[in-house]
């Protein structure tokens, strides 16, 4: 299936989706003031080493100190010995973001440094030739590793993973990214020479240019971008290292907004949206936690099968395609579990999760799949490298923070009251005022008056209201007058 690539370019933000046959499958954002990390060099300074954990904190320079495990930490020669005998307190470090901050979590690190090329992707630190894992067949596998191997030069070194847009490169290609790659790391070693520890050495490219590097591919028909400036750079970047995509470049000067034209706006809405609506009146319910993501399958008004129990299987076949998709919108990880429509026939089980395989194996993320629990749920875990996409473009509500329910006018009415009279009991005031939400002090002048009349002859002072539409439903004030 062909692919089409639409980049939205504004001063603050860069936007990129992903569409197949007008169907938006991915969203990446970055922002101008947070720039994602991963992928950047950093001349670090250890903070603080943990025997017990195995493991050191490490400053780079960010808000929070970054995580750094004896696992992500390059040992030449001999056994792993304890990462107290390697690393200690204001020792300068050569490190690598592996994983972004995400929520109160520092950044995790390796000094397994990697840098990526068009073709390519150089481990100074390591020997080894490796070929990536979604060139599934053995003897590709081996012709493309020894290929590399031919071209390499004999005094150079550090090893390589042999991306999969390799399969297509000439040989010239893949020498002229072997040297590019090299010259990068030189200039990283000489940097670091003249930098400060806590001081970033090489940062990533820019959203719109690692598109070219990294999602650049056969299948992809165009990529659109609504930037002049931006469709000029990636030109630039695609005739020194993707002369594939020249041809698919196009630059949007259109009227409309790129993103409005192709339904990329509406399918954001959705994709931040607890209910996800299923074409045949099915529906899912997310629901997303620190710890993992649920996700509920439901027939809502679907009766379009044979019997209760066609109907089930086909709401439940078309909801792993949707929850695959929604997954890597959303960009979800960690463990996940889908409850799909609980089904009696063993055959029909096995074709949803073979559906569902199906249509998380273009997923470039690495997903676990371990089949249908006792209870009849499907467990799964999709490996987390960035924040979701709500955690992006959502904040907790300040109403409810974050719980997805209000409490109720009648409950907030009730629970002032309590309040008043707790007030009355460490203070002699001469009139309690509540300021309140408008429904809540409409309820007190209706239902509750005569609730509150009797707190009013009870304490016996008097007790006014004054609604301020500024107040959320659960939010409210008792002045002492």
């Amino acid at each position: 299936m062909s692919e089409e690539i639409l980049i939205n370019v504004t001063p603050q933000e860069t936007r990129v989706a992903i569409v197949q046959e007008a169907v938006v499958q991915e969203l990446h954002i970055e922002r101008t003031s947070h720039l994602g990390l991963v992928g950047n060099i950093y001349k670090g300074e250890v903070c603080r080493v943990l025997p017990g954990m195995q493991s050191a904190f490490v400053e780079i320079g960010l808000q929070r100190a970054a995580f750094l495990h004896i696992a992500d930490l390059v040992v030449h020669g001999g056994e792993q010995p304890p990462i107290q005998d390697i690393l200690r307190e204001g020792q300068s470090i050569v490190v690598q973001v592996i994983k972004d901050p995400l929520g109160s979590k520092g950044a995790r690190l390796t000094t397994q440094i990697s840098i990526a090329g068009r073709f390519l992707v150089y481990l100074p630190e390591q020997e080894h030739i490796g070929v990536s894992q979604r060139i599934e067949n053995e003897d590709e596998r081996e012709i493309l590793r020894n290929r590399l191997l031919e071209l390499i030069p004999e005094n150079h070194q550090g090893g390589f993973i042999i991306r999969t847009q390799a399969e297509a490169a000439t040989d010239d290609e893949l020498l002229a990214d072997v040297d590019y790659l090299h010259k990068k790391w030189q200039n990283v070693l000489a940097d670091c020479l003249n930098i400060s520890p806590k001081s970033l050495i090489h940062q990533d490219l820019s959203l719109p240019l690692r598109v070219l590097r990294d999602f650049e591919r056969e299948d992809i028909s165009s990529i659109a971008v609504d930037s002049r400036e931006t469709f000029l750079k990636m030109q630039e970047f695609a005739t020194r290292y993707a002369v594939s995509a020249l041809s698919k470049l196009q630059h949007y000067a259109g009227d409309r907004p790129l993103f409005d034209l192709r339904g990329v706006e509406d399918e954001i809405e959705k994709a931040l949206s607890r209910k996800v609506m299923l074409k045949s009146g099915g529906y899912l319910i997310f629901d997303q936690t620190e710890a993992l993501t649920t996700v509920d399958v439901n027939t809502g008004g679907f009766v379009g099968g044979r019997s209760l129990e066609d109907t089930i299987f086909r709401t439940n076949l078309e909801a792993a395609q949707t929850i695959a998709r929604q997954l890597r919108l959303r960009n979800l990880g960690g463990i996940i579990i889908i409850d799909f429509i609980d089904m009696k026939d063993e055959g029909h089980q096995a074709s949803v999760l073979q559906e569902l395989q199906k249509a998380l194996s273009t997923d470039k993320a690495r997903i676990n799949i371990h089949g249908f629990s006792g209870l009849g749920l499907v467990e799964m875990t999709r490996k987390r490298t960035r924040e979701s996409l709500a955690h992006i473009l959502c904040e907790p509500c300040p109403s409810c923070q974050g719980r997805g329910e209000l409490k109720t006018a009648q409950s907030v009415c009730y629970e002032i009251l309590r309040a008043v009279l707790r007030e009355h009991k460490q203070f002699n005031a001469r009139e309690y005022r509540i300021l309140a939400a408008p429904k809540v002090i409409e309820l007190f002048l209706d239902e509750e008056s005569q609730t509150l009349a009797m707190l009013s002859e009870f304490i016996g002072k008097p007790v006014s209201l004054q609604a301020d539409p500024l107040y959320g439903q659960e939010s409210f004030d008792i002045v002492l007058m």
